[in-house]
């Protein structure tokens, strides 16, 4: 046992959750970023404002001609796996050997490719690391043992993890269709939970591909916190912390709930409003790529992901019903109101009760450094 545990140290590989359900799933959603949902704003872009390089098809494949954006897009699988072996600090042969298992891992899961991808990539990378300079050729054996074994686990794995994920998806978009008050809070408050953590509230949205009314709550749960972190915060953290917890991540608030949890009270009582608020009033749908449920205000993503929805839905959304609409000013109101204008207003109301009640105090929210 001493010499396995001293193996595994020597060649980097930690079993633990935080680095497979943080660092891994982390990263897996800056991929899909870098490639699914730049390629979708590109393609938006380019028929929006008929931008004519950005419509133009530049490659065929197969019979099907891709733009910038649809390459973009085509390569997501590649580009996860890619990152989730940077983020296991895998060696440079085994990460460039990731791109294949990503691509066909994705393809294999289907609509839950995402999901399958993270486990897949994890198994590859892990494996490629432990044989990796462990011969003199390990130009050929490092490469070999990570396609194997990756696309070995993507046949085996990906299409039954696929399937699972999938179905709790729709389990849950159709649940909140259903129940869309109850659902509206729940997925609001949890996603927007998610997103204040360490882990990837985009990914899991991806995962579980939430467009819909699913999406559009987890858009408010997402904006509860990071609009409502970045205004109640404002005496603290003045215009630099709005910005950067407005329009970055209210993550950064972390080591401050450790230190007095309650912080956390006035954004979730908040994303708990909000939610059927979106959902009931103002029916807001998410229908662009799933990863934008996850994204909040950060870079303007989850609004970017509600216009795609209109304009152009994403072929998840256009499987679940999905339709192109004209958005009109209920619309428009509504994503306004859901987006940064309720945060922005019920979540310091909610702080200064507690203020009041002396659970939170001046420099509570004072952001680190």
């Amino acid at each position: 046992m001493e010499q396995v545990k001293a193996f595994m140290k020597r060649k980097n590989i930690v079993l633990s959750a935080r680095r497979y359900g943080i660092d891994a799933l982390g990263a897996m959603a800056q991929g899909l970023f870098c490639s699914l949902l730049i390629g979708t704003i590109l393609n938006t872009l380019g028929s929006q404002f008929h931008i004519g390089f950005l419509t133009a098809q530049i490659i065929t494949i197969n019979k099907t001609g891709y733009t910038i954006g649809g390459m973009a897009s085509f390569m997501s699988g590649s580009a996860m796996a890619v990152a989730i072996g940077y983020a296991l600090q895998a060696p440079p042969m085994v990460l460039f050997s990731l791109a294949t298992v990503g691509y066909a891992c994705n393809a294999l899961g289907g609509a839950g490719g995402p999901l399958a991808v993270l486990f897949v990539a994890i198994i590859a990378a892990e494996f490629g690391k432990a044989v990796s300079k462990e011969t003199k050729v390990d130009i050929l054996v490092t490469p070999i043992v990570t396609t194997l074994v990756g696309i070995g686990a993507a046949w085996v794995i990906a299409p039954p993890i696929g399937k699972v994920a999938d179905a709790f998806g729709q389990l849950i978009m159709q649940a909140t269709a259903l129940q869309p008050f109850l659902m509206g809070i729940v997925v609001s408050v949890l996603v927007g939970v998610a997103l204040t953590l360490p882990i990837s509230s985009a990914a899991i949205c991806s995962v579980l591909g939430l467009t819909g009314l699913a999406g559009g709550a987890a858009v408010a749960g997402c904006c509860a916190q990071m609009v409502g972190f970045a205004v109640m915060s404002f005496r603290e953290n003045g215009w630099g912390g709005l910005v950067s917890q407005g329009l970055g991540t209210s993550m950064l608030q972390m080591p401050n709930i450790v230190k007095n949890p309650r912080i956390w009270i006035a954004p979730t009582v908040t994303s708990a409003i909000t939610g059927p608020v979106a959902t009931c009033l103002f029916r807001l749908e998410m229908n662009g790529a799933a990863i934008n449920s996850g994204m909040g205000t950060c870079g303007l993503c989850g609004q970017l992901g509600v216009w795609t929805g209109w304009v152009a839905p994403s072929e998840r959304a256009l499987a679940n019903g999905a339709a192109a609409i004209v958005p009109g000013a209920m619309d428009w109101l509504g994503l306004l109101l859901i987006s940064f204008v309720l945060p922005a207003v019920i979540c310091p109301l909610i702080n200064a009760l507690c203020r009041k009640a002396g659970w939170v105090k001046d420099g509570d929210l004072t952001l680190a450094g």
